[in-house]
């Protein structure tokens, strides 16, 4: 069983920055894909970004390439999010994901664990 905790969401004006964090529980953090996904009001949760267990692979959604940053520090048991150069488009419940896994993945489905969610807030 893995518990994860996302923080370090907030309101944040167009082109500022923000990191989310996401605090795993349990000793095999290290054995997991990690994935961020969002939902903005009224629209399906959609992929952000995701990494693989060592770090090596990363994979982002295109509106977001060169903006966000995924990474981890597994001796944290934390995966973290940059992002910069922050949009009104951003807008959205951040949530992180887990899944066993030693490849990457961007399907929602195949994550095991999920956070409650973090709101980021982006104004005009």
């Amino acid at each position: 069983q893995v518990q994860l905790v996302e923080s370090g969401g907030g309101l944040v004006q167009a082109g500022g920055s923000l990191r989310l964090s996401c605090a795993a529980s349990g000793r095999t953090f290290s054995s997991y894909a990690m994935g961020w996904f969002r939902q903005a009001p009224g629209k399906e949760r959609e992929f952000v970004a995701t990494i693989s267990w060592s770090g090596d692979n990363t994979y982002y959604t295109d509106s977001v390439k060169g903006r966000f940053t995924i990474s981890r520090d597994n001796a944290k048991n934390t995966v973290y999010l940059q992002m910069n150069s922050l949009k009104p488009e951003d807008t959205a419940v951040y949530y992180c994901a887990a899944v066993r896994a030693t490849g990457i993945s961007i399907i929602s489905s195949w994550y095991d664990y999920w956070g409650q969610g973090t709101q980021v807030t982006v104004s005009s």
